[in-house]
């Protein structure tokens, strides 16, 4: 018996606490602190890592299609074939999203629906069973030279060479020139919608594509 009092003398001590009350206004000020906490998190994530971003325009067809949803990366280094967004330099309240055809240093030409990078061959698997659905006669890409749309023999530093996937409906590098890194507002990762297509975007390793010697 002496044991089972003890127990509850204890119980009724630990019940009191030593701790401050909590109040409704107690409550509050923690749940406020929380939801500020967590909207400056979102902030962070959204300013310096991920935002979201739809796709307006068919210029990247069949890749990405007219409103769908992607999750926009803006950490991790640029590499050829990677899909970008950037303001549009003839009009920067809107964005444009294309494709890193050349890197810093690279010359670029395309014959006969190859693309050439430094003089090498070098494979589109994004666009491959379009040029094999068009007939002989046909080019999905049409013929040009750094040089011809650029007045310049190489990407230069600190630049990247742009292009949609669907050419023939595609304004980009070949109009307005070169885009400055600092300019590249991030990477297209991710797509969210439609449901049917969640996962990520057409991924495309540079260096399994690309002969061992276009690189700089």
């Amino acid at each position: 018996m002496s044991v089972l009092k003890n127990e509850q003398i204890d119980e009724k001590n630990v019940s009191k606490g030593t701790g401050k009350k909590s109040t409704p206004f107690r409550e509050f000020l923690s749940t406020l602190l929380y939801i500020v906490v967590v909207f400056f998190v979102f902030l962070a994530i959204r300013q310096f890592l991920f935002v979201p971003v739809s796709v307006d325009g068919a210029s990247m067809e069949p890749t990405l299609q007219h409103k769908d949803r992607l999750i926009l990366s803006k950490v991790g280094e640029i590499d050829r074939f990677d899909i970008v967004v950037f303001p549009a330099p003839d009009d920067p309240e809107k964005q444009y999203i294309k494709r890193v055809i050349g890197v810093p240093g690279d010359s670029i030409r395309y014959e006969k629906d190859t693309l050439f990078i430094n003089d090498y061959p070098v494979e589109e698997p994004y666009i491959d069973f379009i040029e094999n659905s068009i007939s002989d006669s046909e080019t999905y890409t049409s013929d040009f030279s750094l040089d011809s749309v650029t007045e310049m023999e190489a990407v230069p530093e600190e630049h990247y060479f742009l292009m949609g996937d669907n050419r023939s409906n595609s304004k980009d590098s070949r109009v307005f020139g070169f885009i400055h890194e600092d300019d590249i507002i991030g990477q297209a990762n991710l797509r969210i919608w439609p449901l049917e297509k969640f996962g990520f975007v057409n991924e495309v390793d540079a260096d399994s594509v690309t002969n061992q010697n276009v690189h700089n």
